[in-house]
């Protein structure tokens, strides 16, 4: 790891398996965490080192509530990642977002029932991290236009609520989350954009319709099959959007997504016990230094 790398990319296989992507470097980075989902691949896409990391592991075989959400954000971090570029599958809950679109959600609802661990702080270092705003505006910004320049449809905002799964919603809990206001609903941004928040990490996500969940009337209830077919289809778009985005994000931007644990830690730094404060160093070292 002696080259930092400050970029990140999360999602599916094929997002590392682009042809554009050259110089491959697999990393192995364990965590106080345990393992990532996936070796995290390094590579050259459009003049700048990436990092590609497999939410659901090579072959796909974590749940979403069984992904090793710290562990992939430690590791990222530990690379020096600064800016996410997540990629995540969902259904629509509303009419306009049709299947196939593109969507850059700005906020997020939590629904997981408590199977996920959420944050990095426990007992022996508290940290009440503000997420009012869970995705940085600027890189939503950049991936809305990076989409619109490569052609895709796409929609600029909208609440993404999260759900346990694995399995799909019932039209009963599909409707009240329209009734809710929600407009998307996936499986996997809840914790891990929170998680990106506590490591300073700026994150934001290119969500990609496959179906209209099991509220719609007109349409089949959601299946493996029918994600899968949509996903295929809209891969490619995916792809070259995450390419433009990467060629345009500006490496050393500076938003308050970096300096989210700056008002945020509240223990009294000599009641920290030494062992945590080695656990956290890639993300709390610095505050603790200057102290």
């Amino acid at each position: 790891m002696n080259e930092p790398v400050s970029i990140g990319v999360i999602g599916g296989s094929g997002l590392y398996q682009m042809p554009e992507i050259t110089d491959k470097i697999t990393h192995v980075i364990p965590t106080p965490f345990g393992n990532p989902s996936s070796e995290i691949v390094v590579g050259t896409l459009r003049g700048r080192r990436v990092a590609f990391l497999a939410r659901h592991g090579v072959g796909h075989i974590y749940t979403p509530s069984t992904v090793p959400y710290r562990a992939n954000i430690y590791a990222l971090k530990q690379l020096g990642v600064r800016h996410i570029i997540a990629v995540n599958a969902c259904g629509s809950l509303r009419e306009d977002y049709a299947p196939g679109h593109l969507v850059i959600p700005d906020q997020l609802f939590d629904y997981t029932m408590g199977q996920r661990p959420r944050s990095f702080f426990d007992t022996g270092l508290v940290a009440h991290v503000s997420v009012a705003e869970p995705f940085c505006r600027e890189l939503c910004d950049l991936l809305y236009r990076s989409v619109i320049k490569v052609g895709g449809t796409v929609h600029r905002g909208g609440t993404f609520l999260i759900e346990d799964g694995a399995r799909f919603a019932t039209k009963a809990e599909s409707n009240i989350f329209r009734q809710w206001g929600c407009s998307l609903i996936g499986m996997t941004t809840a914790p891990e954009a929170f998680l990106a928040r506590e490591a300073e990490i700026a994150y934001a996500t290119i969500a990609h319709i496959t179906d209209y969940d099991s509220w719609h009337v007109s349409e089949e209830p959601v299946t493996v099959d029918k994600v899968i077919a949509t996903m295929q289809r809209n891969i490619e778009i995916v792809q070259m959007a995450v390419a433009a985005a990467v060629e345009r994000l500006d490496e050393t931007a500076d938003c308050d997504c970096h300096h989210a644990l700056q008002t945020a830690l509240l223990t009294d730094r000599k009641a920290v016990p030494q062992a945590i404060l080695e656990r956290l160093k890639p993300i709390v070292g610095r505050y603790f230094a200057e102290g």
